[in-house]
């Protein structure tokens, strides 16, 4: 299988949306529209990376930066296309872009109860935080 990490374009946004649904973590809390992932293409086009697979899209990752910190989440790929390395991989492209935009400090954001994501994140050497705890609230 051969696979792809790049910056996701317009023409992807239906794509992006069937990966999230098909792959949607139990902790994502906000609703995923077309609207949405266009504003987030229009305000940063780079930070939306997509994976590729044989001219199929199997994985997303959304690549934030705010000028202090960066911040990786939407993490998904396809159950069908997981422990191939994809994730790893669109991890690997995330740093890499937030590396060029000068971030030094990387947060992913990892819903608390998903054990298989927990031991990706770490294999890709994130540590859990015991210290600091997120507060939210939908707009």
């Amino acid at each position: 299988m051969s696979v792809a990490i790049r910056t996701a374009t317009a023409a992807d946004v239906d794509a992006v949306l069937d990966v999230w649904n098909r792959a949607r973590s139990v902790a994502a809390r906000t609703p995923d529209t077309a609207e949405y992932v266009g504003q987030l293409l229009e305000r940063d086009p780079g930070a939306l990376l997509v994976a590729e697979a044989d001219g199929e899209l199997v994985g997303a990752l959304i690549a934030g930066w705010d000028g202090w910190r960066g911040n990786l989440y939407r993490l998904a790929v396809l159950p069908t296309h997981r422990r191939a390395g994809i994730a790893s991989a669109l991890v690997e492209e995330g740093h890499d872009r937030l590396r060029k935009l000068g971030a030094r400090r990387v947060t992913a954001l990892v819903g608390g109860d998903e054990g298989a994501a927990h031991k990706l994140w770490r294999a890709v050497g994130y540590q859990r935080d015991e210290f600091v705890h997120r507060f939210v609230r939908n707009l």
